[in-house]
């Protein structure tokens, strides 16, 4: 049996993670250890649930929306479409028509120019990064896409209103952002994308991979 190749596309927690600007940096404390006595290691993390690698519920931006917990897992485990949208500036109904999507999708990833900017992951906040405009959330709800994974903090982009969010967090369209296509290929492959399950919450940290099968 062939050992099926796994890529991590989660991008790493560590201090000094690119965050969004505004949002509480990530800060891991060392609260118990055993060179300093104590009988165990223990360390503490604080950070906002939209850091790194994260999965968006609808309350983020729908006030009566589900909450991250009641996300459906079945949705967020499944075959998946990265396809490589190469100089792209912004995503917009043209740019997905050209990409070729295949019919009947239900998870799709889109790889930009994004990608290179995680191969620092500590690197200066990018404010023109690559995103979906309004026009391109509703192109996704409109053929039936259950999950839409971009490779920067955010499906939309910097300066835009929240439109995008809300077209598809009202479609229950599971958003994962942040993910770190740089090392993958244009293809199909499964996806693993598991957010904590924090009660309550718009959102959350996730590990998120690709599987060739």
């Amino acid at each position: 049996m062939r050992t099926p190749v796994i890529h991590d596309v989660s991008i790493p927690l560590q201090p000094g993670v690119t965050c969004w600007p505004g949002d509480p940096g990530f800060e891991m404390c060392n609260e118990l250890r055993i060179a300093a006595g104590d009988e165990c290691n223990l360390t503490s993390i604080r950070m906002s649930a939209h850091t790194a690698t994260h999965v968006d519920a609808p309350w983020h931006f729908v006030d009566d929306g589900s909450t991250v917990e009641t996300l459906d897992l079945a949705t967020l485990i499944g075959a998946a479409v990265v396809v490589d949208l190469g100089d792209a500036t912004v995503v917009t109904p043209a740019v997905l028509d050209a990409a070729r999507v295949p019919p009947n999708t239900e998870r799709l990833l889109l790889r930009t120019s994004n990608s290179e900017a995680w191969r620092d992951s500590r690197a200066d906040f990018m404010r023109d990064f690559v995103a979906l405009d309004a026009e391109a959330a509703q192109w996704v709800v409109d053929r039936g896409i259950r999950l839409i994974g971009v490779d920067y903090l955010s499906v939309q982009r910097f300066d835009d209103p929240p439109d995008t969010h809300r077209i598809l967090l009202r479609a229950r369209t599971v958003i994962v952002e942040g993910l770190d296509l740089s090392g993958v290929e244009a293809g199909r492959y499964r996806f693993i994308c598991l957010p904590l399950k924090l009660v309550g919450s718009d959102g959350a940290p996730a590990r998120a991979v690709l599987i060739e099968e």
